[in-house]
């Protein structure tokens, strides 16, 4: 979940240590985003740093071509697609994250999803799984960036919430009775917001799914590049 940049939203310090970099570490503990209202976003660092689900194999399942997983985490997807022999590139800014990538033999590199990347402009699809539709506070300015790093007609598939909202936070990061981490800017968006702002931001969308379970726990969002 953590592709923050160097930016003036936030930065990726929240992400790089502190209650987040520990808990993955030991792939567990309860960390939630919270702001100073009362919102609360748990983060599922259990499921992130396991093994990819029938969630997850659904949406490597719609991947075509090579894969640019931005805020791979503990690299679950990354690895079920190396696994499937994609060509994958995971990037996170915190360097937990990219260690642990790299140990279930996926290739990741340390970088903000607005730093300089490889391979811009030629990726065939974008993940933006587990939240990070978020990052930055600025979903539009997001995925422009995005755009910016597929090809023409390239895929993205956004993971959104199960919810109709559209907000942006500033948030900290909470883990226990560790200190929180510093304020940044996140966003919570859901499918209906995200197609908005997509079609705002060079693209169109083309297939929406959830988790298949009973409650529809997870929900997705595949948009295709314009011109």
């Amino acid at each position: 979940m953590s592709a923050a940049a160097s930016m003036p939203m936030g930065g990726p310090e929240p992400w790089q240590r502190g209650p987040y970099a520990e808990a993955l570490c030991s792939s567990a503990g309860a960390v939630t985003l919270r702001d100073a209202e009362g919102w609360c976003l748990p983060l599922d660092i259990r499921r992130w740093c396991g093994e990819a689900d029938a969630a997850d194999r659904a949406v490597v399942d719609r991947c075509v071509g090579s894969v640019l997983d931005i805020g791979c985490g503990a690299g679950r997807l990354v690895e079920e697609l190396a696994r499937r022999g994609q060509r994958v590139l995971g990037i996170d800014v915190c360097p937990t994250a990219i260690i642990s990538t790299v140990c279930r033999g996926g290739t990741a590199v340390s970088r903000s999803v607005f730093d300089s990347l490889p391979g811009e402009g030629g990726w065939d699809t974008a993940l933006l799984v587990d939240g990070n539709i978020g990052i930055g506070g600025d979903p539009r300015r997001l995925l422009e960036r995005v755009h910016g790093l597929v090809r023409f007609r390239g895929l993205l598939i956004a993971e959104t919430a199960p919810t109709d909202i559209d907000e942006r936070r500033r948030v900290r990061i909470h883990a226990g009775q560790m200190t929180p981490g510093p304020v940044f800017s996140w966003a919570a968006v859901g499918s209906r917001a995200l197609i908005v702002h997509g079609r705002k931001s060079g693209w169109t969308p083309v297939e929406q799914w959830t988790d298949g379970s009973p409650a529809g726990e997870r929900h997705f969002v595949a948009l295709r590049a314009r011109g």
